[in-house]
């Protein structure tokens, strides 16, 4: 087919313009991201997952409605592709109203809605906390109230599969009538390498710890299988430090940080120091909740509930031991959980009582908070998670 020189020039003039439209929306995306807040639905104002557009420049977050209509979706993971996203659904409507559940979403970036591709029962009661292992091919979930962990493989289009591994806790439980009466996992990742599972029992005093086989997505307890944490501490979360030579544990009954040398060969704990998450004089009620090392490893942070702060301690890269260097209010009531956005610029309370998330620049230099630089009205807000448009 012969082309003239005039139709010629109009095509290349149409493809430049394309090209100049493609360049100018890859501008436009750069330090552009979605942010999913995961809340509590169960007698508050929340209609399920919230979603915001993030502007890395600016800190701010702007309003994109709800996500998706969902019950009680208190805590998410996202997809390392970034196509799909995972909550936990701790409300009893699986099994007959046995069981939690976790649904998987797909992603829609252009609108920031998220289409339901299934629900699977999490076997077991109240799941609070997932994450996917460093393949991306299966997601892990604690169960708190029935005190049980289980691994879902994600399928090709992202939905879940049944599940490929589910274990009991079960031993002696800590000395607190109240909050011990039984096991209770809240909190499984995996390790840097992928070999280990690693959950958090609040009910047991314990971190344990699981052989993980990606390529089956079972679970085998390790040799030892657990470090036990002070009687009655309630380990709730876990960081790693950026070398994983260190994991920190924030225990919620007691409000401390219980610094443990982690042997990533043997996939073994042991105690190095305990420090309090709270100033000192405080005596009032308070529930230690999240805690989370900043992207540069030179920071830690855990909040408090009840004191309505946020921790900050400095990192002896070499010991792992943490030197406490001040604290920050959250700006609202129970800071459930605390994030930072992916340049570690901005830290973002999720205040739960408040109904709001309060945002706090980051000193990199000090690990400093500033005065809350915004304010984001959400009901019940529990947990958010970054999805990058780039």
């Amino acid at each position: 087919m012969k082309i003239d020189r005039r139709s010629f020039l109009f095509l290349l003039l149409a493809v430049s313009v394309l090209a100049l439209g493609g360049h100018a929306r890859a501008a436009a995306e750069k330090g552009q991201y979605l942010a999913y807040v995961g809340t509590y639905t169960a007698k508050t104002q929340s209609k399920g997952i919230y979603v915001y557009r993030f502007d890395l420049a600016t800190g701010n977050l702007a309003s994109n409605g709800v996500a998706a209509e969902t019950p009680d979706p208190s805590f998410l993971a996202v997809h390392p592709g970034g196509k799909f996203l995972y909550a936990v659904n701790e409300g009893a409507i699986a099994d007959g109203g046995k069981h939690g559940a976790v649904t998987a979403f797909a992603i829609d970036k252009q609108s920031g809605k998220l289409k339901e591709l299934n629900q699977v029962s999490s076997l077991g009661v109240d799941p609070c906390y997932l994450s996917l292992d460093k393949t991306g091919k299966y997601v892990l979930v604690a169960n708190y109230t029935s005190g049980s962990v289980a691994v879902f493989p994600i399928l090709e289009d992202g939905s879940l599969g049944k599940a490929t591994a589910f274990v009991q806790h079960s031993g002696n439980t800590g000395p607190n009538k109240a909050r011990q009466e039984g096991p209770h996992a809240h909190w499984i990742e995996t390790t840097a390498d992928n070999r280990f599972a690693i959950a958090a029992d609040l009910g047991l005093d314990e971190v344990l710890v699981y052989k993980f086989d990606a390529s089956t997505g079972t679970l085998a307890p390790n040799d030892p299988p657990y470090v036990k944490i002070k009687a009655g501490s309630g380990p709730r979360h876990l960081a790693f430090s950026a070398n994983e030579k260190f994991a920190y544990v924030v225990s919620e009954l007691v409000s401390t940080v219980t610094v443990l040398k982690f042997d990533a060969k043997k996939g073994s704990f042991k105690e190095q120091q305990t420090v309090s998450t709270l100033p000192p004089g405080y005596s009032g009620r308070n529930d230690a909740a999240e805690i989370a090392l900043h992207p540069n490893g030179r920071f830690l942070y855990a909040s408090n509930r009840g004191n309505d702060s946020i921790a900050i301690y400095s990192i002896d890269e070499n010991k792992g031991t943490l030197t406490p260097v001040g604290g920050m209010p959250a700006g609202g009531k129970e800071p459930r959980h605390f994030t930072f956005d992916p340049s570690g610029k901005f830290l973002f309370a999720e205040n739960q009582f408040s109904d709001e998330i309060d945002v706090f620049r980051v000193d990199p230099a000090t690990g400093a908070l500033s005065a809350n630089a915004e304010t984001i009205k959400v009901p019940s807000p529990v947990c958010l998670k970054f999805v990058s448009l780039e």
